[in-house]
């Protein structure tokens, strides 16, 4: 069993920046490959970006790609996500992700199995 909790979030002019952090704890946490998702209202939750349990081959979906970047630190049990040029259409409920139940790694929407509760990111024009 893995426990996510999202922090960071704010309110932020277009333009600004954000920086998102998820811990994770239970024994298993940092063997897993971890994402963030977001969903904004009436929207469906949509895949932002994800990297694998030692940190590599992270990949983003191409409305953040250039803009955001993801990270971990696993002595921390710790992913990070960096967000710049923020766009008021970033603006939602940032969820962190842990555990793919993907077969395969480049998925466009990949499955995860534990999720946080989420962090508001609202960005004003």
């Amino acid at each position: 069993q893995v426990q996510l909790v999202e922090s960071g979030g704010g309110f932020v002019q277009a333009g600004g920046s954000l920086r998102l952090s998820c811990v994770a704890s239970g024994r298993t946490a940092s063997r897993h490959a971890m994402a963030w998702f977001r969903q904004a209202p009436g929207k469906e939750r949509e895949f932002v970006a994800a990297i694998t349990s030692t940190g590599g081959r992270p990949y983003y979906a191409d409305s953040v790609k250039g803009r955001f970047t993801i990270s971990r630190d696993n002595a921390k049990n710790t992913v990070s996500l960096q967000m710049s040029s923020l766009r008021p259409e970033d603006t939602g409920v940032y969820i962190c992700a842990a555990e793919s139940l993907e077969s395969n790694w480049y998925v466009t929407n990949p499955r995860f199995r534990y999720w946080g509760q989420g962090t508001q990111v609202t960005v004003s024009s």
